[in-house]
């Protein structure tokens, strides 16, 4: 006689390729944010005052050109209030299914769009729309990521997961900037004509990934648990302002750390090293990529020591770091010297690369489930706002006043000390077992 298969045997194994297909495709979510951050950025620099502003100055072209790239900045958070309410309304999967759909029409249709000498006004009017699309899209994509592969995977993987997630920055910075390393071999004017476009008609094929990976999800086991009991608020954006304000400030101002030293690295460093220190754009493109391939590998790592030891605790320790290592990063910056200057890289993104590992398991778990994509989305959002949109015009502006870097250091390192602040006073919402109701949690003290 057969011994029938019991049914509850591969569940384990079911949870685990669930889990793992949610952790994936919120990581190719993040891959495609940060190479349209860089992709948007670079070709606002160097080609979009010529092509969307030309009856202008063509400085001034240049700063409304990158005014359209502040765009997705200022609409982050007003996406993130759409998409997070309506992500604890539905479900995860619908919502991250749209969001990523989104980014992908808004970023594809710059590729295509027309320029002013072919329609005039009506060009730089639909890259602000395209522009304000990404906005949106971006400002439920990240955080709705985090939420997704935390509630998905095991209690004991939590933090390599949130963190895997936000390795996809690296792979979207090293993706566009080896892109970009190819166009600018294209004879002539040829990326002035048509090159530009190549980075943005390319995300496509990021973006038809993620759909069909998220197409495949199963919905968030939490979220479920949420519609079982019943427990799934009208408007859950009101709830997550009433309950969970003060894990809502914190977690924005835990950002600050994070998010100021990344765009520092990323963007004024470029600023700094060819202007101030005569440094060759080409040198410093070579010690970002570096950095960025050990951002890849180290941040799951950081994940890793985050579930052994605790992501309050990492996260506060790498904080910490970004306190101090500014005042290493400039110096090491200004030697001249290939391998100083590396390390200076290598020292700041090291603590950002821990600094993120940690976000997004210890900042999701501060909510409880029926808030936690609006909760995390809106102050994710407004930290990003707060930390990343202004960082490098700030650092310009603080060196062009004092003539000295000590300034700027104290701005990077003083980012982060708020966010150390604010990460010893947030805490996670204790784990409930799965037997446990989902209106108990929701009970649960918020906690400051």
């Amino acid at each position: 006689m057969t011994t029938p298969k019991s049914p509850s045997a591969p569940e384990p194994a079911a949870r685990a390729r669930s889990g793992r297909r949610a952790v994936v495709a919120s990581m190719v979510g993040t891959t495609v944010e940060y190479y349209d951050f860089l992709v948007y950025g670079v070709a606002a620099s160097l080609v979009f005052g010529k092509l969307f502003f030309p009856q202008v100055d063509p400085a001034a072209g240049v700063l409304l050109s990158l005014s359209t790239f502040a765009i997705a900045f200022v609409m982050r958070p007003i996406g993130a209030a759409i998409f997070g309410n309506l992500g604890d309304r539905v479900g995860r999967k619908r919502v991250l299914f749209l969001t990523m759909m989104l980014m992908g029409v808004g970023t594809f249709a710059i590729g295509l769009l027309p320029t002013y000498h072919t329609i005039g006004i009506l060009a730089p009017i639909l890259l602000v729309l395209c522009r304000l699309i990404q906005g949106l899209a971006l400002g439920g994509e990240q955080a709705g990521g985090f939420v997704m592969s935390v509630e998905s995977s095991g209690d004991k993987r939590r933090g390599l997961a949130g963190a895997f997630v936000n390795s996809g920055a690296g792979w979207g910075l090293l993706l566009a900037n080896l892109l970009f390393l190819v166009l600018n071999e294209l004879p002539g004017d040829a990326f002035l004509t048509w090159g530009w476009r190549i980075p943005f008609l390319l995300s496509a094929v990021l973006v038809l990934v993620g759909l069909y990976i998220r197409a495949k999800l199963d919905e968030s086991p939490e979220f479920v648990r949420v519609e079982n009991a019943q427990a799934v608020k009208r408007v859950p954006l009101a709830d997550a302002i009433k309950r969970g304000w003060r894990p809502m400030i914190l977690v924005m101002l835990c950002c600050l750390g994070t998010h100021v030293n990344f765009y520092v690295v990323t963007v004024y460093s470029l600023t700094y090293g060819t202007s101030v220190l005569h440094q060759p754009k080409t040198t410093l493109l070579s010690m970002l990529l570096i950095v960025t391939a050990m951002y890849m590998v180290s941040t799951p790592l950081f994940g890793l020591l985050a579930d052994r030891f605790g992501r309050k605790q990492v996260f506060v320790v790498s904080a910490i770091a970004l306190v101090l290592t500014p005042f290493a990063f400039y110096p090491l910056l200004g030697s001249g010297s290939y391998l100083p200057m590396v390390a200076g890289f290598v020292l700041l993104f090291l603590a950002v690369s821990a600094n993120s590992a940690a976000e997004p398991t210890f900042f999701a778990l501060a909510f409880p489930p029926s808030i936690r994509y609006s909760g995390l989305a809106v102050s994710y959002g407004l930290g990003a706002v707060l930390g990343g949109s202004f960082a490098p015009l700030i650092s310009a502006a603080l060196f062009k006043s004092s003539g000295s870097w000590t300034t700027v250091a104290i701005y990077n390192g003083g980012a982060a000390l708020i966010s150390v602040v604010a990460g010893l006073l947030l805490r996670e919402l204790p784990r409930l077992s799965t037997k446990t109701s989902t209106a108990q949690s929701d009970s649960a003290p918020q906690a400051v």
